[in-house]
């Protein structure tokens, strides 16, 4: 038995306010009454601000990965090309996915240290003189390795190609938690999902969905029934749905959007920035390396720590499971066993990265990892003084 609260840092699903709690419990409602359309015309601003966009955002009762598939079947035909760059191992299961859907994924290679490389992607696409590439996809913010890819970089690097190719982006666990901008980065589809820093239950999937993106989905080739945007555009446009919506999450999201709204987006951002500067700062004052190796990428919601050869991850996971009633992220795919990561995203506040920093610290000192003892020490002198 562990007293107090369980201590949540994985990088999702995040701890969900109490105000979003609140909200969740309502009574469920008719999803064909006046107060359910009432509820749906409520979110949408909110959401279209989230997103930067002024484009249609369709919200699916899914996890991301129903997300992702929504948005390559509505796009895409079988045999399309799609570009992916491997930033770690949720860019790879996206690729995964599209090969599973009939597409013919091309993977750009990566180190699961750097974001996805916009020069490789430009000389890749200006090398496609028959546009047999059909869309681009890039994950924002790997979650598994804590590093950002430029997306405006990108885009640049297709508008200099003169490329027709769609970029389709993953933002799960970077929205509402760092600056993105769906319209004024050109991106065509932006995957998000509801249990990062939207601070929800997993649950909710979503498709922002550009002009391009609508007009590629009236000829796109492969088969799409629940994932289809036309029906739930359609209905969306007197606030239903052509199915039983998960409309107690959608009360939650609504409490969400007014919470951000009220702190602001940009102080959201700016808030997340520092915790996650602060989290750097206690990895090196153990003395640990950090996943992401390039500055310019570093990710405001997830920090993957590297440990010395011979040291198990796991194993510090577990030992500051048992011991502190705390819960890290794990390591990915080939990171299986040498990372764990911390998450400090969504509803979080200074003196919870505190507990969080102080309950990794004695973990490693417990399973003997050689570290510096000066870890927190950092960490709250950063946050003392920014």
């Amino acid at each position: 038995m562990h007293s107090g609260r369980h201590f949540l840092q994985i990088p999702g699903p995040t701890n969900v306010p109490d105000r979003v709690l609140r909200a969740i419990a309502a009574p469920v409602i008719d999803h064909r009454g006046p107060e359910f359309a009432r509820l749906f015309r409520d979110i949408m601003p909110g959401l279209r601000r989230v997103f930067g966009t002024e484009d249609p955002v369709v919200v699916f009762p899914s996890s991301g990965t129903g997300a992702w598939e929504a948005a390559l079947v509505n796009t895409l035909s079988p045999g399309d090309e799609v570009l992916i760059a491997e930033t770690g191992h949720f860019a790879a299961q996206w690729a995964r996915l599209a090969s599973r859907l009939g597409l013919r994924p091309e993977v750009v290679p990566g180190d699961w240290r750097h974001g996805a490389d916009p020069d490789a992607i430009g000389r890749r696409l200006a090398g496609d003189t028959r546009s047999a590439v059909k869309a681009v996809l890039v994950v924002h913010n790997e979650t598994s390795t804590g590093v950002t890819s430029r997306i405006p970089e990108i885009r640049a690097e297709l508008d200099r190609a003169g490329h027709p190719a769609l970029l389709i982006v993953d933002t799960i666990s970077s929205l509402g938690s760092m600056p993105y901008r769906h319209g004024e980065w050109g991106v065509d589809v932006t995957v998000g999902g509801s249990q990062k820093g939207l601070m929800l239950p997993p649950g909710l999937g979503f498709n922002a969905i550009s002009r391009r993106a609508r007009d590629a989905a009236a000829t796109a080739g492969l088969p799409r029934a629940y994932w289809d945007w036309d029906p739930v555009l359609a209905a969306n446009e007197n606030g239903f749905y052509p199915y039983t919506p998960a409309t107690s999450l959608l009360y939650g999201l609504r409490e969400a959007l007014v919470m951000l709204d009220e702190e602001g987006l940009a102080a959201v951002w700016d808030r997340h920035a520092r915790h996650a500067e602060a989290t750097r700062r206690a990895v090196r004052g153990w003395g640990l390396e950090i996943q992401c190796a390039d500055p310019r990428e570093y990710s405001a919601s997830v920090t993957a720590v590297v440990l010395p050869p011979g040291h198990d991850a796991d194993q510090v996971r577990e030992v500051i499971l048992g011991k502190f009633d705390m819960s890290l992220g794990t390591g990915l795919g080939r990171l299986a066993g040498r990372v764990f990561r911390i998450g400090h995203l969504g509803h979080f506040n200074d003196l919870t990265l505190a507990g969080a920093l102080c309950g990794v610290e004695m973990g490693l000192q417990l399973t003997k990892v050689p570290i510096e003892p000066n870890g927190v020490a950092a960490a709250l002198d950063y946050l003392r003084t920014s």
